[in-house]
Formats: structure tokens, C-alpha cells, sequence
């Protein structure tokens, strides 16, 4: 049955709701972030995100119809976010996914978070065509993995400790920014002067498509120590360590292309919205010659036009599950099948 499929996504601290048809595009899509429930613990508490996701859902999915001016009947299917994520989290998304999709005899997937980033270019007027290396950069993810059709990836480099999020999360806490400090470290980076911090871009010195920021995090946090701690040192180390974030990823990202002969690359998830990034593997592929593609930032963090996308091409390909309410925390990217649309 061919029409818009219903995209939830529930995984984290993001309630996201989207509608997506593979043959109009997508047709609309509401997001509501928990940051300001979270802000007083400085992270994200599991109970209360599944609960918000609970008051939060239902209100979406109605507002997103209604924006699209469609009702229940009109769906030809739902996806919802089956892992990995957060197990209460998940488990509000599926629940309601599986239950309208029970409701209304339509057919339902579950769909790899991960999997969501990686198609999000697909939502872009000039998406690209497989093969194409990824740099997925989400959360507690920093992965490099090459795309040769939807379904079939293969990791080249993962992270060994902390991820980049992380990293630039720690370290914005650290010197004491608000909640959430990635972004907010990202800003106050924007008025530092480069140079006065210099860190290592670590595990560029051997081979390999490996990340580790830990260590980064590390130095960051003496260099903090050691400075005057007024405003101008927050915003010098946080101009310093960006950098080093940033070329750090575009190393590891020209190698990846360098290893598979790809000429393609997508960058996704929450740090693909950073603009330090983008100016620099903008760069790099004018001067280098291969192409970049970036999802609009707001389809760069957890949403549900991602998971309305990937649900819309799995259902095309006949892949759809029992009415069973089916969840996975943990979830490897690589034992997905082939989507042969």
C-alpha cells in the first residue's frame, strides 16, 4: 500500500513525529525536546524522559496530521524507533507504534536508530547515491561506516571510549557551561582566540579509522585548571578544543574516503550540526575533489522525519514485523538486511 507512513521516534530526550511518503517527499514533522526538563541534573534521567515521552507523544502525532491535513485512516504504515536507545524510552514509541498499527490493520517497522542518520540526506533536495562513507556522530556514537546500498554497512572505525559528543559535553561541564554544553561550548568557540590552547588530535599519529576523546577530554580539563578560569579562558579552550574535535574528524573522515576509493561523504547526527565541521569538509572537498552532504541541522539531531524515511523504504521493501512490542537498547547496525527497494 503505497501512501505516508507515520515516523516515531522516542530513543532519548527528543520526542519526534514525522510523515513521510516516498513518492510527495516529506509531508510534515513536530519535534519536542526535553532539554529543559533535564537542565537541573545535567543529563538526561531516564524515568522522567519515558514519562515526558508518555504526556508528549499522542499531542504530537495528532498536531503532525493535522499539519499535513491527513488522518489516521489516510497512513499506509508506521515506524518508530526500535533501538538503540534508552529501554523506557524506546518502549513509549513502540507501544504506540504498534498499537495504532494494530488499530487500523496497517503494517509496522521497527527501525534502527542509527540506520535513521545515516538516510537523513535522503531528506535533502540533492541526496546521495550509494556508495557513500557516513561519519555518524551522535550521542555516544563517533563511527565511520561505508554504505553500499540501505542495509549493507560496513564499520570502519568506531570510537574505543568517549565519543565526540561526550567529549564536548564533559568538557563544556567542566568549565561550567549550561546544559546542554556541546552546543553551548560550540558558540562560546566561536569567540575564542585560536591558538592560545593547542591540544593533540588523538590517534592521528598511526593508522587507522579508530576514535578516542578521552584523552582529549583529559587535556582539556588541566588546561582549564591551570588557566585564570575567567571568561576569555573559557572561550580560548573552547575554540582550542572544538578545533581539535573538528580536525580530528575530517582527518579520519579524508582517510576513510582514501581506504574505500569513495568519493562520497555524508555526515550525520547531533555534532553534524556543528559549523566548524562543515566549513572544514566543505573545504576539504573542493580542494580534494569529492562531494560532502550534510542533513539540515535540524534533521542532524533525533527526529522523526529520519525514522519516517527509513520505515517508508523497509515497508517498500516487504519488511515489516509481528504485532509484537519489541525493543533493542542494543542494536548492531551491521546485522540489518538488505533493503532492496
Amino acid at each position: 500500500m503505497a501512501g505516508p507512513v507515520l515516523g516515531i521516534e522516542t530513543s532519548c530526550d527528543e520526542t519526534g513525529v514525522a510523515l513521510y511518503d516516498r513518492d510527495r517527499g516529506l509531508l510534515a514533522h513536530r519535534l519536542y525536546s526535553q532539554i529543559r526538563l533535564h537542565a537541573d541534573y545535567g543529563g538526561v534521567v531516564p524515568e522522567l524522559a519515558s514519562r515526558d515521552h508518555v504526556r508528549k507523544l499522542l499531542p504530537l502525532v495528532r498536531q503532525t496530521l493535522a499539519d499535513a491535513g491527513l488522518g489516521l485512516a489516510d497512513l499506509a504504515g508506521v515506524a518508530y524507533t526500535a533501538g538503540p536507545g534508552l529501554a523506557g524510552a524506546l518502549l513509549v514509541g513502540a507501544a504506540a507504534a504498534r498499537s495504532l498499527a494494530w488499530a487500523l490493520e496497517r503494517p509496522a517497522i521497527g527501525v534502527h536508530h542509527m540506520e535513521g542518520h545515516l538516510l537523513a540526506p535522503m531528506l535533502e533536495a540533492d541526496p546521495p547515491e550509494p556508495p557513500y562513507v557516513a561519519l555518524l556522530v551522535s550521542g555516544g556514537h563517533s563511527m565511520l561506516i561505508e554504505v553500499t546500498a540501505i542495509g549493507r554497512y560496513r564499520l570502519l572505525g568506531d570510537t574505543l571510549d568517549d565519543a565526540a559528543g561526550e567529549a564536548f559535553d564533559k568538557t563544556a561541564k567542566l568549565m561550567g557551561l549550561p546544559y546542554p554544553g556541546g552546543p553551548a561550548l560550540a558558540r562560546l568557540a566561536e569567540t575564542g582566540t585560536a591558538g592560545r590552547f593547542r591540544f593533540a588530535r588523538p590517534m592521528t599519529d598511526r593508522p587507522g579509522l579508530d576514535f578516542s576523546f578521552s584523552g582529549l577530554k583529559t587535556q582539556a580539563l588541566l588546561a582549564w585548571q591551570a588557566s585564570a578560569g575567567d571568561d576569555q579562558a573559557r572561550a580560548d579552550l573552547a575554540r582550542g578544543f572544538e578545533e581539535a574535535v573538528v580536525d580530528t574528524l575530517a582527518i579520519k573522515c579524508r582517510r576513510a574516503l582514501a581506504a574505500t576509493g569513495v568519493r562520497r561523504l555524508v555526515i550525520a547526527g547531533g555534532v553534524g550540526a556543528n559549523r566548524r565541521l562543515r566549513a572544514q569538509l566543505a573545504e576539504a572537498a573542493a580542494q580534494e575533489g569529492f562531494a560532502v552532504y550534510f542533513p539540515r541541522p535540524a534533521f542532524c539531531t533525533d527526529n522523526g522525519a529520519m525514522i519516517a524515511l527509513a520505515g517508508a523504504l523497509r515497508l517498500a521493501a516487504g519488511q515489516l514485523e509481528p504485532p509484537a512490542i519489541a525493543v533493542h537498547p542494543r542494536w548492531d547496525l551491521e546485522t540489518l538486511p538488505l533493503a532492496a527497494v
